[in-house]
């Protein structure tokens, strides 16, 4: 099970799904959680000097702002945490964007899972490209919680989305503490036939969940490309799912994500969390 858990604590968006979301899973899991919230700085300070007065000054009044920030979107954490009883840890930090992306995906290459928020739409705002930036360059899972999500996470009917690729089983396989703990998994393939190599087929893929004592059924669309993530989240409501997982399809490119067609869609639209993996 994870023993490790980071979460992001956005600051100019509602931190009330990452909050639920990470404190219900860390106390169901008994693990460890680490909160990040990141008061972003501007790039630009107004080069305003009067009398003689210090620059560094301006930078150092952006800079204490930003901080405070970070601090006021850990309040609700912290109260949450501790009413919960979890082992939890805050980190406030005030930074520019670049460097504030840079921290916390370093941080969570040493965590066993990181936990974010779902972009929010076109929402012009940093909160929305951390949680990007963390599937590329974390090194493992991470679990997207809708925008709209609250109440306690649970992870008890889990879908599989397969293709047979590196990615879907990187996702598969980091997965699996959940996995093991949940009492159905469906395995969710789109164009099974003519997509997928014989050697990693859904039947495959069944058979070797039984070997580890994880039963599963097999759920088998047809559907054109642009159609897949609204047939996954249509099973999902059909099926009851409370839990999707994915590969996640693109890479980061100095400071442009470039995302793939269906993990594209479902950042912008999903009504059930979604860990994915690259």
């Amino acid at each position: 099970m994870f023993k490790n858990i980071l979460v992001h604590i956005p600051t100019e968006l509602s931190p009330r799904p990452a909050v639920d979301g990470s404190v219900s899973l860390a106390r169901a899991t008994g693990a460890h959680l680490d909160a990040m919230a990141i008061g972003y700085e501007t790039a630009s300070v107004p080069l305003v000097v009067e009398g003689g007065a210090a620059v560094a000054s301006l930078f150092e009044a952006e800079h204490e702002q930003a901080l405070e920030r970070a601090e006021v979107a850990l309040r609700i954490f912290d109260i949450e945490a501790r009413n919960a009883g979890i082992s939890f840890a805050t980190r406030a930090v005030g930074a520019l964007p670049i460097d504030a992306r840079e921290m916390i995906c370093a941080s969570a290459r040493l965590h066993d899972l990181t936990v974010v928020v779902q972009p929010l739409g076109e929402y012009d705002s940093y909160d929305n490209v951390i949680p990007r930036e963390l599937l590329f360059q974390a090194g493992g899972p991470v679990l997207f919680m809708p925008y709209t999500f609250h109440g306690a996470f649970s992870a008890k009917r889990i879908g599989i989305c397969w293709d047979g690729s590196r990615l879907a089983a990187r996702a598969l396989h980091d997965a699996m503490p959940l996995l093991r703990a949940a009492d159905a998994l469906a395995v969710i393939t789109i164009d099974d036939a003519d997509s997928i190599p014989s050697e990693s087929s859904s039947d495959h893929l069944v058979r070797y969940l039984a070997k580890e004592g994880l039963p599963a059924k097999i759920t088998s669309l047809p559907a054109s490309k642009s159609e897949v993530q609204s047939i996954l989240l249509s099973i999902a409501a059909d099926e009851s799912l409370d839990l999707l997982v994915m590969g996640g399809y693109g890479h980061s490119r100095l400071q442009e994500t470039l995302l793939g067609g269906v993990t594209r869609d479902m950042l912008r639209a999903m009504t059930v969390p979604v860990l994915m993996s690259h």
